[in-house]
């Protein structure tokens, strides 16, 4: 099951990677660069420039909302089976403590 999702995820990845590079960039120069010409654009006629970014936007978050759902759905299938206690509740061996008071050395008995 969890190969499965994991294929999933990593082509949801790549979808959406595609999506958001077949995007018109319209940041920085607001909207000088990155454009098709003064025209409108060589789409063939399928689908006019505003069809084409609504579509790209929708595709982009529904991939990302699986992407989501799949991260999480990873992230439950790989911590699920995990029975170890917290590194915070484990217990560790005592700390042995320091005197406060040095001891005092044993005197020689003359053996």
């Amino acid at each position: 099951m969890q190969t499965i999702i994991l294929v999933i995820h990593l082509l949801l990845a790549i979808a959406l990677v595609g999506a958001v590079l077949l995007q018109k960039s319209e940041g920085g120069l607001g909207g000088l660069g990155g454009g098709s010409g003064a025209g409108g654009g060589s789409m063939g006629g399928l689908l006019d420039g505003r069809a084409t970014a609504n579509f790209l936007t929708r595709a982009t978050g529904v991939l990302a909302g699986s992407f989501f759902i799949t991260s999480i759905g990873l992230a439950i299938l790989a911590g699920g089976d995990n029975n170890s206690p917290s590194i915070i509740n484990k217990v560790t061996a005592p700390v042995e403590t320091v005197p406060l008071e040095p001891k005092k050395p044993a005197v020689p008995t003359g053996q």
